[in-house]
């Protein structure tokens, strides 16, 4: 191989973070709102055909997920619920609700940063997935900026409960 040239496989883990980057970025957005920061992003080629950040909170919509707002998208822009020959890019594991849209969607490929131990659906908590059972199997990478992700959450979560203890404190103080 000449020595200019980027193996095959490092390209799509340069294109991964590129779109983790951006899922982050998103996830920023949800964070700016006052909700969980996650964020996603669905792919096909190398062009955006839908994103979202978490907005369960101020849409009173409990399936206002990231993810979900990304595939309504994404179906919109391909006029079909089908969403073949797409990644979809989320910061944090989707939980068991994002997992099978995306199976019923029939995204091609995950890609996500942190793991989710208490509800992720692709590996942590249940494999929803991958369950033999499923029609359709999405190929799934993980801990693609996983660093960030969970970095970005921890502080979300450790700047809620400062608001929370500075609240108690004033409301004793008055």
């Amino acid at each position: 191989m000449p020595r200019f040239m980027v193996p095959e496989s490092r390209v799509s883990e340069l294109n991964d973070e590129h779109w983790m980057r951006h899922a982050l970025g998103l996830a920023q957005r949800a964070w700016e709102q006052g909700e969980v920061p996650v964020g996603a992003v669905l792919v096909q080629g190398e062009r955006v055909i839908g994103e979202g950040w978490n907005r369960p909170i101020g849409q009173h919509d409990p399936t206002a997920h990231a993810e979900m707002m990304a595939l309504r998208q994404g179906g919109k822009v391909l006029e079909n619920y089908r969403l073949l020959d797409t990644t979809l890019y989320v910061t944090l594991e989707p939980c068991v609700m994002c997992a099978g849209a995306m199976i019923h969607s029939r995204i091609t490929r995950l890609v996500f940063g942190a793991r989710d131990e208490k509800t992720g659906a692709a590996g942590s908590l249940l494999d929803v997935m991958r369950h033999p059972g499923m029609n359709h199997q999405v190929t799934i990478e993980h801990g693609v900026l996983a660093s960030e992700c969970a970095a970005m959450l921890s502080d979300f979560f450790r700047m809620r409960r400062e608001q929370k203890r500075a609240l108690r404190l004033a409301s004793k103080t008055n």
